[in-house]
């Protein structure tokens, strides 16, 4: 079948933003009357997940220290619980374990939490904690730990089965989805308004363009002659000139290959997902040398689609973009990186460090694609707005994959329906020094 040379809605990209975009919106048609999926057209460079959508982590969390982050997620873990059997969607809760340095941030998180109706337990205290993971995992032997925020919902999703379910849903409500098709470039009226998406197989002339690119979202924003800087007001009032609107980082991720029935509870339970901060020395599991003694943060969960312990650690920063080079997971850290090991080694050891069925099981980490390069924009939190009259940009800041919800609101802004969850993601956010708070966390999205 030919690629239309028309359509009302065209989508970039289908990853989870994308797909769940199309669903969404297809169904606001019907159900508004409006027209419906055979007014979308959804089309991607390689193939459906073939991006950080297809290798994600799956993580899904609502532990961020930003209440706009927060109040989001709540909503994206709405739609994820939906459906959990077409969203592959495992409901294990989320932990995140820390330091005194984190101490007092993270009982924010868990008293606003508290004010959403966010389900959630907080244990103070180092030997509390240390109590609350014991009766847990028997073998929980972390040091530093003084606060452990227990969130009962989220957990985890498959990648690449939930996007098989979000493709099942779009395609139920007739979206069209072409794979192979490359943007190359915009046309645009005289008003600025994009008026046809110029491809590898052709124009596509269209009323309206959503963006869901995921890591390849600078590309888009530089065909549609967007910004590369920014002018950015501070919490201290003033103008920071000429910011770079996008960075890029190396997302550290892996999986130990054990049997996931490995990590299970005392009570020989699916464990909730982990996330692991501290700032105690960490030492490798291999030979003894110290890795770091700076405060450093991992994550990990059993996923029998991975087949075996699946996580991640901090990621490092890169100069360059996904367009022009590939960062080998598994080769030397960066001198910006915290460890100064490979990550594997690291990750491994850290594992170690919180439990004690680990000891010793570097030797059958999986060597295998995961992480990637994330697209970071100007403050690491996204940017959900409007550009160029028509086109919506999805730009996540590798907030993405737990993000589900995110395609629902975009469909329900398109059609009239703004929503105030996304206003404090708009881009005059930049200008207007509406910047989200920041937390001593590790990791730069938090």
């Amino acid at each position: 079948m030919a690629l239309p040379t028309r359509t009302k809605y065209l989508i970039i990209g289908a990853g989870i933003h994308g797909l769940s975009s199309a669903w969404h919106l297809a169904a606001g048609l019907r159900k508004s009357g409006r027209g419906g999926g055979q007014d979308i057209l959804v089309i991607d460079k390689t193939e459906v997940g073939a991006g950080a959508s297809g290798i994600a982590c799956g993580v899904i969390r609502n532990n961020y220290y930003q209440p706009a982050m927060r109040r989001l997620m709540a909503q994206c873990v709405s739609v994820w619980e939906s459906d959990p059997e077409a969203f592959s969607y495992h409901p294990v809760g989320y932990m995140q374990i820390s330091p005194e340095v984190m101490h007092a941030q993270v009982a924010t998180i868990a008293q606003q939490q508290k004010e959403i109706g966010y389900e959630s337990v907080f244990i103070e205290g180092e030997k509390e904690s240390a109590a609350y993971m014991k009766g847990l995992f028997s073998d929980w032997q972390a040091k530093g730990i003084t606060s452990v925020l227990h969130e009962k919902k989220g957990g985890y999703a498959n990648n690449m089965a939930s996007l098989r379910g979000l493709t099942g849903k779009a395609k139920q409500e007739d979206v069209r989805i072409e794979t192979g098709v490359k943007v190359t470039g915009f046309r645009k009226d005289a008003s600025g308004a994009v008026r046809a998406v110029i491809t590898n197989k052709g124009s596509i002339d269209c009323d309206y363009v959503v963006v869901g690119a995921g890591p390849w979202v600078k590309q888009i924003w530089d065909m549609l002659e967007l910004p590369a800087a920014i002018n950015i007001k501070g919490r201290d009032g003033k103008m920071h000139e000429n910011v770079p609107m996008w960075t890029f980082w190396s997302l550290q991720e892996g999986t130990l290959g054990v049997d996931p029935k490995l990590q299970r509870t005392n009570a020989g339970q699916l464990p909730p997902v982990l996330h692991v901060d501290t700032d105690a020395p960490l030492h490798s599991d291999v030979d003894g040398k110290l890795i770091t003694d700076k405060l450093w943060g991992i994550y990990y969960k059993p996923d029998f689609h991975f087949g075996g312990v699946q996580g991640g650690a901090m990621p490092f920063k890169v100069k360059a973009d996904p367009a022009t080079v590939r960062i080998d997971p598994y080769g030397p850290a960066s001198p910006d990186f915290v460890v100064g090991e490979d990550f594997a080694r690291m990750w491994c050891s850290a594992l170690a460090f919180c439990q004690k069925r680990f000891e010793g099981q570097y030797k059958v980490y999986k060597r295998e694609p995961s992480g990637g390069i994330g697209s970071f924009t100007a403050d690491n939190f996204p940017v959900f707005d409007r550009f160029c009259q028509n086109v919506y940009v999805i730009a996540d800041s590798n907030h993405g994959y737990k993000m589900i919800g995110v395609g629902k609101l975009v469909a329900e802004d398109i059609l009239g329906q703004p929503s105030e969850l996304l206003a404090p993601f708009r881009f005059s956010r930049f200008a207007e020094g509406k910047l989200h708070p920041t937390s001593n966390s590790p990791f730069p999205w938090s």
